[in-house]
């Protein structure tokens, strides 16, 4: 079939000219004398109008059909179409494909449920929303490709059926059927191989790989995603973060148009914590956590006198607006994080109202309003516990006021990297050590010396890029010192055996001579989304999982027949 270009690459320049033009019907208008169809292809629509005279086929929404005309000028333009200077006059419409009536609408704004769009995703893809979703996304992959050749880079394919390694989440697993009983993982990372490609040489590696991690799912999550994986050998923290600079200052530039001043600042983990309560931090509004551990210490509610930590998050102008209910509704968000209640102070009339005013004198109230920076009508939050616990908590309840009372800007932008990591995660109830990122990522050189005497005070040579509160990507320095690697294997409780099963082929390898290295990921789905400016880890991919890890079109996961599971030597167990 005869197709002369795309929809919207029709303007005023082409009118009077004979073109041929196929797609969707996106709407069809029927005003006896005259016929209008609003025809839909990848790129946009354009209004075709059908004169008396003209052999018009059965056409409803939906049908593929293929129209031959020419261009005109339109006497009422449409300012909501790209196209909407012009029309097409047609001369002869053909029907290439009939269908059904849609169980959705199709359009940017659709009243299907997410379930719904999911069972028919080959419909949904059909909404200009979700297409350019994609397309934006094809074109952060394309400048990728660009960007890191142009640097130096190699892209490698690392292998999908490895051995099962420890990296913070549980493993897909993919049973041998050569091997009875034994099994490959799908990659969680390609961590471990691409240290290896910097072992083996090629000093600058690129690839966009599939990863798989079988987790609990949230909105941005999926159980396979992609992720831009880089490595680099003999390179220093400043050197990859001002590459990775680049790359981002181009994709913001290319895809959305915006220019990202580099470089980028740098927030420790730290004060990241302390201050936004997020190792993420949105900073795209204040809002800031305040310390009044000395102010309330010294009152007498109990929990306040023996905690560690005393934090408070003002919220302006919200004192009316807090009723008994909101207060109840605080309490339960804060339960899901392990506190039994919270604070409440309300700034009103000159005076501050709560059911603790009791516990506190007055130099005590006046000094918190103080510390804190309340102003009449804002409202006091307080959390005491431990000091991580209370930050992380009222960090969420941070994000919720910031999108409940609009202080976020839409189409805006703040990027930062986080720096200066714990290594080490302890538990609170047994005092083991875990990797807050993963085992090979290499101590700061100010504090690997207390790898022997206190890890909980190792710092990680470690970055995450923080867009808009999210985490985009992170990489570290890589351990390259076989000692050191031991030692942090040790701490965290790997034994001798424990190594060699799951880190033999690895930890060899640190034996014939290793560069310093480092590397960083960046999550394609969620780099995607922030561009494209939704909350839902979904809408930037073609086919998702839903958030019981299942898909509603292909019906997967589903049972296999006997004979392979016979195959593989597996039998399933009956509940």
């Amino acid at each position: 079939m005869e197709r002369t270009c795309y929809n919207t690459q029709l303007s005023l320049d082409n009118v009077g000219q004979e073109v041929s033009l196929v797609g969707w019907v996106n709407k069809r208008r029927n005003l006896g004398s005259l016929l209008f169809i609003d025809l839909r292809d990848r790129s946009g629509i354009i209004q075709i109008t059908v004169n008396e005279g003209v052999e018009v086929p059965d056409v409803r929404n939906e049908y593929v059909i293929s129209v031959k005309g020419k261009v005109a000028k339109k006497d009422v333009p449409n300012k909501n179409l790209k196209t909407g200077e012009i029309e097409v006059i047609a001369s002869k419409i053909e029907v290439l494909s009939k269908a059904k009536a849609t169980p959705m609408i199709i359009a940017d704004e659709t009243d299907a449920l997410e379930d719904l769009r999911l069972k028919y995703r080959y419909l949904d893809l059909r909404r200009p929303v979700l297409q350019n979703n994609l397309i934006k996304r094809a074109k952060i992959v394309s400048i990728a490709h660009d960007y890191f050749d142009k640097n130096g880079f190699i892209e490698v394919e690392t292998p999908c059926l490895t051995l099962s390694t420890p990296e913070g989440a549980r493993d897909y697993i993919v049973p041998s059927r050569i091997t009875h009983g034994a099994f490959y993982a799908l990659p969680q990372s390609p961590q471990l191989f691409k240290q290896l490609l910097m072992i083996g040489g090629l000093e600058r590696y690129y690839q966009i790989a599939r990863c798989f991690r079988d987790e609990d799912l949230r909105q941005d999550r999926q159980p396979e995603f992609t992720q831009i994986d880089l490595e680099m050998s003999f390179l220093d923290q400043d050197q990859i973060l001002t590459i990775m600079e680049g790359f981002l200052k181009r994709v913001f530039k290319e895809v959305n148009g915006v220019d990202i001043k580099t470089p980028l600042r740098r927030m420790d983990y730290a004060e990241a914590v302390d201050v936004y309560g997020s190792d993420k931090p949105d900073t795209r509004f204040e809002l800031h956590l305040k310390d009044v551990t000395k102010v309330l210490k010294a009152s007498e509610f109990n929990a306040y006198k023996e905690a560690d930590c005393i934090k408070a998050l003002v919220i302006p102008g919200e004192a009316a607006n807090t009723s008994r209910k909101v207060i109840d509704n605080l309490t339960i968000e804060v339960k899901k994080f392990g506190f039994g209640g919270i604070g409440v102070f309300k700034c009103v009339n000159g005076a501050v109202e709560s059911s603790l005013l009791k516990f506190l004198n007055e130099a005590q109230v006046k000094e918190l309003k103080e510390v804190s920076g309340a102003k009449d009508g804002d409202l006091i939050l307080v959390l005491s516990g431990k000091h991580d616990q209370v930050c992380f908590t009222l960090g969420a309840l941070r994000s919720q006021y910031a999108r409940k009372l609009g202080y976020i800007k839409p189409n805006t932008y703040d990027l930062l990297w986080v720096v200066n990591f714990p290594l080490f995660e302890k538990d609170i109830h047994d005092g083991s050590y875990k990797a807050l990122h993963h085992p090979f990522t290499r101590p700061t050189p100010e504090t690997a010396k207390y790898l022997d005497s206190d890890p909980s005070k190792v710092l990680s040579a470690a970055y995450d890029i923080v867009i808009n509160g999210y985490e985009a990507g992170g990489g570290s320095l890589r351990i390259y010192d076989q000692e050191m690697q031991n030692k942090v294997f040790n701490i965290l409780g790997f034994s001798n055996e424990d190594i060699v099963r799951k880190f033999g082929y690895f930890v060899k390898a640190f034996e014939y001579g290793t560069p310093p290295h480092g590397g960083i990921a960046f999550g394609l789905e969620r780099l995607s989304m922030i561009i494209c400016g939704t909350d839902n880890i979904r809408d930037v991919i073609a086919f998702p999982k839903n958030l019981k890890a299942a898909c509603p079109m292909s019906s997967a996961p589903q049972a296999v027949d006997e004979a392979q599971l016979l195959d593989l030597g597996i039998e399933i167990k009956k509940e």
